[in-house]
């Protein structure tokens, strides 16, 4: 046999060793086949169920100040195909702004009171359509689709669905809190969040791992330190950190995107200090769990950034998902600060609007603490 062949047979061997011994590796350790097989699972049914760019039951509010037959024809040709949900009709053109600051409505549909008389002498009648504009991609869709819900209703009206011929609705849009429809305003406030909840999430899953691999943890339990103290311990450096990260990343937002601050100062504090708590406790409890600073990263990229990107409303609507996404969404701390963020900075929102979006917030940290409190004591054990 030539020289040459032994080595290749040599080399053969030398792979195929190393080749069994990780295969073994990989058998004996689950968390590794969770992330090589589960994962990709996972993410294919995130992004075939949760990504879709198309809107329906658009939240629907109606000022008639007509209330006439013909009017109430219009308002039925919105809600009749599902393409609208009809959620109430106010008064007044005013109410329909503190509709959309409480999050009841996405879209509100003014009709004048000559509405029938301009539809009798053949003459454009315009109807408003207001719009919140904080999404401005389900704004947008939603413009475009009552505007063309507007123009067949038209055409019925006329009976000889004649296109050469004026449309006797003339909608006028009015975009609120972006009416420009800068897509700056509408993904900084969501960037903001999954830049936040990645790093705050990294920032304690590595740090602690690492001690555990030096074996520093070790040491730190043989004090007479308790567990609780060890985790808020932990946690408090790391959310002075995470603060003047808020700051940063907010101040950048506001210089270089131009995203006004139109809301309550104090809410927004209170929110991003709940919700950074809330990622770092995240990342202590991966670090308690996982010991090891790469799978420690792996873990928290995965579970901060993919819900913050696809459950969290940031890049589509919750609505429109499926009910399992829906009810994964509500376990999604940046679901809730997002939503702050949009509210504090582009509607001009405070505590009466988005008090309820504190509570998710507060529940989630807490549990956090607890429970790498209660993973703490059994390491111990």
């Amino acid at each position: 046999m030539s020289a040459a062949l032994v080595r290749l047979q040599r080399l053969l061997i030398r792979v195929g060793a190393l080749a069994e011994k990780e295969t073994w590796h990989l058998v004996r350790d689950p968390r590794a086949l969770i992330m090589g097989l589960g994962v990709p699972v996972v993410l294919l049914l995130l992004f075939g169920f949760g990504v879709r760019f198309d809107i329906a039951d658009i939240p629907l509010v109606v000022v008639d100040y007509e209330q006439s037959a013909r009017s109430r024809d219009l308002v039925r040709a919105f809600s009749a195909n599902g393409e609208f949900d009809l959620v109430g009709e106010l008064a007044d053109a005013e109410a329909v702004e503190p509709a959309f600051r409480r999050g009841r409505a996405a879209i509100g549909l003014v009709i004048p009171p000559d509405f029938s008389d301009r539809l009798a002498r053949g003459e454009p009648s315009p109807v408003q359509l207001l719009v919140d504009g904080a999404d401005a991609t389900s704004a947008r869709q939603a413009m475009g689709k009552a505007e063309v819900m507007a123009q067949a209703a038209a055409l019925r009206f006329v009976g000889a669905g004649d296109l050469a011929q004026a449309p006797p609705v003339d909608p006028h849009s009015w975009i609120r809190f972006n009416p420009t429809s800068a897509s700056a305003l509408y993904l900084v406030p969501g960037l903001t969040g999954l830049i936040l909840a990645m790093m705050g999430v990294m920032l304690t899953a590595l740090a602690v791992a690492r001690e555990w691999e030096w074996g520093s943890m070790e040491q730190l339990f043989a004090t007479p330190v308790g567990r609780l103290e060890i985790v808020l311990g932990k946690l408090l450096p790391y959310l002075v950190l995470a603060v003047l990260q808020v700051l940063l990343v907010l101040a950048v937002g506001a210089w270089v995107f131009e995203v006004p601050v139109r809301g309550s100062l104090p809410l927004l504090a209170l929110s991003s200090l709940l919700f950074m708590a809330s990622m770092l406790g995240q990342g202590l409890l991966i670090s308690v769990v996982a010991r090891n600073q790469m799978l420690a990263s792996q873990v928290a990229t995965v579970s901060s950034m993919l819900p913050t990107m696809l459950l969290s409303g940031f890049l589509f609507p919750i609505e429109n998902m499926p009910w399992p996404l829906r009810a994964a969404a509500a376990v999604v701390p940046g679901r809730y600060y997002i939503t702050t963020l949009r509210g504090v900075l582009l509607r001009g929102n405070g505590f009466a609007e988005l008090w309820d979006q504190q509570v998710p917030l507060l529940a989630f940290t807490l549990a956090m603490v607890l429970l790498s409190t209660a993973r703490f004591k059994r390491r111990l054990a």
